[in-house]
Parts: C-alpha cells; sequence; structure tokens
C-alpha cells in the first residue's frame, strides 16, 4: 500500500463515529458464504423450504400486479403500509390469538429487523440498557450493539424467562445506576434455542414489566409454526399497552420480500412510525401487494398447516438422528415448533473453533457465541432443521457427531 493511500485510509477511518466502531460482522453471516458449497451439509440457516411454495402461482400474481396495477405497484407508497395489508395483519395476528389490534395500531415495516431498529431508534440513548433472554437473536443483538445499547441477559430454563429472576435482574440493574427500556424476548420457539415461554410465566412477566414501567418487544416470527402442544397466549394479547408484537411474513411466506409489521401502543405509534419514515420512507409497494394477493386468493392457512407437517417430520429426523449419534455428554433441546435445535457441548469446547474443523468434515452450524450478549466462548451450537431434507440431516447430524467425538477425546486427552 503506497503512503498515499495509507493516508487516505487513516484520514477516512478518523470518520466513522462510535457507533459503526462497535458494529461486527455476525458469524451467520459468516456460515451463510459458507452454506454456498454443495460439498458441505448445512444445519445452519434458518431459511424457510420455499419449494413448498405455489411458485407458479406467486409468479402468476406477481405478474398480474405488475400489468393490471402497475403505476401503484411500482410508486412510492404509504409510510404506515398498504390498507389491504395492515387489514389483513389484523387478520394473520387474530389467528394466534390476538385481537387487542386495530389497523391503527399497525405499522408495515421492511421486515421485523426493521422494527428491532425503530425500536431503538425511539427509545434508546447510547449507555441504555436492554434485557433479553441468553441466548436471543443474532440479529437484535447487533442492532442493540449498533445503538450502543447494553444488552442484559435475564435468567432462564428450560421453560423460557424466570419471573423471580427478571425481577431480581431488574432490581440490581436500576441500583447501579442503568437505566432500562425495554424486554426484547423471543417467547415462541425461541432463535436460536428453540425454547418456548411456559405458558403460566407469562402473565406474570407482562406484570412484572408493566408495574416496572419497562415496556416488552415480543418478537414473534415462528408462532404459527407450531408442531406440538398448545399455543400459549402471545404477550401483546395480555397487554395492549406495553407490548409491541413485531410479526413477520419471512417464515409463513417468502423472507425475500423483506415484509414485516409491528404491532404498537397507541401512544408510542406515531414517533414508532416516524422513526421508520424517516429510514426507508415507505415498505414497497410491490411487495405489499404480493403478499396481499397470496393472502386473498390462496389458502394461507392450508400452506402454514403444509409447512407444519413437512417442519414436524425434519425436526423429528434431527431429534433421531441425535439420539442415534451424539456423543455422551451432549444435550440438546427438543423445540415444539420453529426451525431450530440447541446443542450444549461440555465446559471447555469452544463452538467457534470447532467450526473450521466442522467444514473440514462437511459440516456447517452456526457457534452459540454469535447469540449471546457477553460475547464470550460458548460451549452451545444452534443446529437448523427446516431446509433440508431428512437423508441429508441424517448424514449431516453423523457428521457432526463424529467432530464432537473427536473435541470432546481431545479435551479429555
Amino acid at each position: 500500500m503506497s503512503t498515499d493511500q495509507r493516508s487516505i485510509q487513516d484520514v477516512q477511518e478518523a470518520l466513522f463515529s462510535r457507533r459503526a466502531a462497535g458494529i461486527k460482522q455476525s458469524a451467520v453471516r459468516d456460515v451463510f458464504e459458507l452454506s454456498l458449497d454443495p460439498s458441505l451439509v448445512s444445519l445452519a440457516g434458518g431459511n424457510p423450504y420455499l419449494q413448498l411454495l405455489p411458485l407458479q402461482k406467486v409468479g402468476e400474481l406477481a405478474q398480474r400486479i405488475i400489468v393490471e396495477q402497475g403505476p401503484v405497484a411500482l410508486q412510492y407508497g404509504s409510510g404506515l403500509g398498504t390498507p389491504e395489508l395492515r387489514a389483513q395483519i389484523i387478520e394473520v395476528m387474530a389467528a394466534e390469538g390476538i385481537t387487542n389490534v386495530g389497523i391503527e395500531d399497525v405499522v408495515v415495516t421492511n421486515g421485523s429487523q426493521s422494527a428491532q431498529d425503530m425500536a431503538c431508534k425511539v427509545f434508546c440513548d447510547p449507555g441504555d440498557t436492554v434485557l433479553c433472554e441468553d441466548p436471543t437473536y443474532v440479529g437484535a443483538l447487533n442492532t442493540f450493539e449498533a445503538y450502543q445499547v447494553k444488552a442484559r441477559p435475564v435468567g432462564t430454563d428450560e421453560n423460557g424467562l424466570i419471573p423471580d429472576a427478571l425481577r431480581a435482574r431488574i432490581a440490581d440493574l436500576r441500583a447501579a445506576g442503568e437505566r432500562i427500556k425495554f424486554l426484547y424476548t423471543i417467547p415462541n420457539f425461541n432463535n436460536p434455542s428453540g425454547i418456548t415461554l411456559a405458558a403460566e410465566r407469562r402473565s406474570e412477566i407482562v406484570e412484572i414489566c408493566r408495574e416496572a414501567g419497562i415496556l416488552i418487544l415480543e418478537d414473534n416470527p415462528y408462532g404459527m409454526l407450531r408442531y406440538e402442544g398448545e399455543a400459549a397466549p402471545t404477550l401483546r394479547s395480555l397487554d395492549a399497552q406495553n407490548v409491541i408484537y413485531m410479526g413477520s411474513f419471512s417464515k409463513i411466506f417468502a423472507p425475500g420480500l423483506r415484509i414485516g409489521w409491528a404491532a404498537v401502543p397507541t401512544n408510542l405509534f406515531r414517533r414508532f412510525y416516524l422513526a421508520g419514515e424517516a429510514v426507508a420512507l415507505c415498505p414497497p409497494t410491490l411487495n405489499q401487494m404480493i403478499i396481499s394477493a397470496y393472502l386473498d386468493e390462496h389458502d394461507w392457512k392450508g400452506q402454514i398447516a403444509k409447512y407444519n407437517d413437512l417442519y414436524r417430520s425434519r425436526r423429528d429426523a434431527m431429534l433421531a438422528a441425535l439420539g442415534e449419534h451424539l456423543p455422551a455428554g451432549i444435550t440438546h433441546t427438543h423445540p415444539e415448533g420453529g426451525f431450530f435445535i440447541w446443542l450444549t457441548l461440555p465446559e471447555g469446547i469452544d463452538t467457534y473453533e470447532l467450526l473450521q474443523q466442522g467444514v473440514k468434515a462437511g459440516v456447517i452450524f452456526i457457534p452459540g457465541a454469535a447469540f449471546s450478549p457477553s460475547g464470550e466462548a460458548s460451549n452451545k451450537l444452534r443446529l437448523a432443521f427446516c431446509s433440508v431434507d431428512e437423508e441429508t440431516i441424517a448424514e449431516g447430524v453423523r457428521r457432526l457427531s463424529l467432530l464432537l467425538e473427536q473435541a470432546i477425546a481431545s479435551k479429555g486427552s
């Protein structure tokens, strides 16, 4: 590199904000690039199996919309989203038992990730604190990091967030002078753990946050993808005034359309909506119209039932393979729905270091450290079963188990 190039680089480096300095490359992105290698079995990506969609019908819908309504579909639209889709979102939420939402509470977003960004922008100053599960969604952690927000974990067990741990965490952090703005939670089939918040804990957690003056951000992209057990009430259905509900069409239809939504309490709505409009101006009209036509002209509930049958079979295949091949000393979750199974290895094994060995062994996964607000080395990893057929799942778990056997043996020697 020449002297002039170094000088330019130094000058430009000084232009970065303190916020930008904290933004890191996601381990999920690193693994996504690896997953494109056809020689590898990828148990990493949380991608829906789009081959099950009526793709010809979706294509015909898109063509018809452009031909017949192109000047509208390809034009700027409302920052709130189209009235048609917002009304349909009310119906989608009602299918999950949420009936305390009106169209005036709903704003369409560029995926639910955008809603997380909007929440941080509206409610958080640098140095503020948000509460979350550990582990939790890596995209949310990246958003918190970008806004210079402290993500503080709350104790969990096999039934999700522990109410007493939440109370104690709030008290301890406030005693230390921290300003807690909201609890971010994925109560249904947590990404990455697959754990579901127990129904009997939900009202108590809602009450704790309401009494403490802390908002709840409920992220629920997987709620309809349930393979066993009974659905628990959403947190939003329990409290319309203190819960911001984030939904998405990414898992139940198509992630490439990048359409989600937020149901926001009335007194918070205007500033929340304006925060999104200031960045994206408006969600893409064509994509919204495609989704509206799909919901209106296709049996979308029947489509979700087909997904559930397929994903249940793939989940069961992965659980069976883990039971057959996994070495002793490793435990895993048993998700009732969603996309993910969470493995816990013996202490002292860093799954991030294992990843490169996994590539050599022909199988890839997501290391646990990517999902922890601590950023420390982790002996956990995430597996995804949704987009891989049963035979490939079995082979991937077999390859992974051999790798884990070697790791455990190396640790013991």
